[in-house]
């Protein structure tokens, strides 16, 4: 017997025909316009993404690039040998003893000579007029001899700072009306300004002290710098690279390879989870209570801050290093032991080399992580520390008072002077620079080490 009925025809062949498979029926119609809607949405998401980023870019550029240009001021001032060094004994002792209030009336009369030579009349007093200059001018004469005691006597030019006033007017951020309720400049010396520019004596350039310079007090915000803080961001994460690169690699190799699978073993890998989801400022806390309060370790230092730092970090580098020993697939391990090799050696000898490429990604992320991290610096001092000075040598470079790259642009933001805002986008565009050159380092790194099986 068979279930074919007579004719050989098919049963289905008797019912009604479903279309052919190259034509589109309505439920495949509907699917493949439903993925279309899905692709267009996350194009939508995608541009609006791209569109945001690019406005915030647009904003730190335009905002901070100001900072990186500087006006200076062309004065040939007159070094007179009876105000710095009355008995002409040429001993840099002796004029060294002469402070910057000695200086400040050579600027004026240089001002005045500089004003009368090029036929500019102005209704300003000579005692007003230095007010274009920076109030760091003085000291940069007094620098400038004690470096060259010969010059005393002489007339010298120097480019001297315009005052952050003055600079503001040459940026287009302050106006002739914005001075009208300024007690140090109006407009009467903003005709000086422009009347030295047509001649050449007032020039914009790019300025270098921002980037290697040290920061400044409220009143001298045309000299303040990021180098000091910058320095301070190096020594920090050299702290948290010397530290947290070891302990949270060997403390992953542990926890993957050799840690034995019980509750304590589920207990440190839950703790280690939840302590990369707390917030940094809780960090800072503990850094303050056991850093500098148990163990009196100097505030604002930034060994103080790379131990915090490397607190914060830690976890990251033991996730991320745990992920790459766990791509690497049993079978090498299997290989390595199945020839002779012991725990170990199959562990360093075969399994890190191929895991590599993510620990190193994983370590300069979590560095670059702790690089924008201000909250646990406020909390030891590094905000509040003004950056003046470059540290005397390598080893002071850990333990005396410093600020960090973060720091220093909360430091300025919330200064009252326009020109420290200004400066404010500046140190984001220095920051953003380093955070993606160690990005670029880190996918270099993962292409010159990665291995494929």
């Amino acid at each position: 017997m068979t279930d074919i009925p007579e004719g050989g025809a098919h049963p289905q062949q008797d019912g009604p025909r479903r279309g052919s498979l190259f034509a589109e029926n309505p439920r495949i119609k509907a699917r493949n316009r439903a993925e279309k809607r899905f692709r267009a949405y996350g194009i939508a998401a995608i541009s609006i993404a791209m569109a945001f980023l690019c406005v915030l870019l647009f904003s730190i550029v335009k905002n901070g690039l100001p900072a990186f240009t500087q006006t200076y001021i062309q004065v040939d001032v007159t070094l007179d040998q009876e105000v710095l060094d009355p008995d002409a004994t040429g001993d840099p002792a002796v004029i060294a003893q002469k402070t910057t209030f000695s200086y400040a009336p050579l600027i004026q009369a240089a001002l005045v000579d500089r004003l009368a030579q090029s036929g500019i009349e102005t209704e300003v007093t000579p005692d007003r007029l230095a007010r274009i200059l920076s109030s760091g001018a003085a000291a940069q004469l007094r620098n400038h001899v004690l470096a060259n005691p010969e010059v005393v006597g002489e007339t010298v030019e120097f480019d001297l700072l315009a005052s952050s006033r003055v600079d503001g007017y040459m940026k287009g951020r302050v106006t002739r009306e914005a001075l009208a309720r300024d007690p140090n400049l109006d407009a009467a010396h903003l005709e000086i300004i422009d009347a030295l520019k047509a001649e050449g004596s007032v020039e914009r350039r790019f300025n270098l002290d921002f980037i290697t310079g040290t920061d400044a007090s409220d009143s001298r915000p045309e000299e303040a710098g990021l180098g000091a803080s910058v320095l301070g961001s190096f020594y920090m994460m050299l702290v948290v690279l010397l530290l947290a690169l070891p302990i949270g690699v060997a403390a992953s190799i542990y926890l993957e390879e050799f840690a034995p699978e019980n509750r304590f073993t589920d207990l440190i890998e839950v703790n280690i989870s939840n302590l990369a989801a707390v917030p940094s400022i809780v960090f800072g806390i503990l850094g303050l209570a056991a850093f500098i309060q148990f163990a009196h370790l100097p505030a604002s230092a930034p060994l103080v801050g790379g131990l915090v730092l490397t607190l914060m970090t830690l976890p990251t580098i033991i996730i991320s290093t745990r992920a790459s020993l766990r791509a690497v697939p049993p079978s090498i391990r299997d290989a390595a032991l199945g020839v002779g090799a012991s725990k170990m050696q199959a562990t360093m000898h075969h399994v890190l080399p191929l895991a590599m490429p993510g620990i190193l990604t994983g370590t300069i992320l979590g560095l670059a992580q702790a690089l924008g991290e201000t909250a646990p610096l406020l909390l030891i001092g590094m905000v509040g520390f003004i950056a003046s000075e470059y540290p005397d040598s390598f080893t002071s470079g850990f333990t005396d008072p410093n600020s960090a790259m973060p720091a220093q642009i909360y430091e300025w933001a919330k200064r009252a002077d326009p020109a420290y805002y200004e400066r404010a986008w500046g140190g984001i565009i220095v920051l953003l620079a380093f955070l993606l050159l160690m990005n670029i380092v880190a996918v270099l790194l993962r292409r010159r080490f990665e291995r494929r099986w």
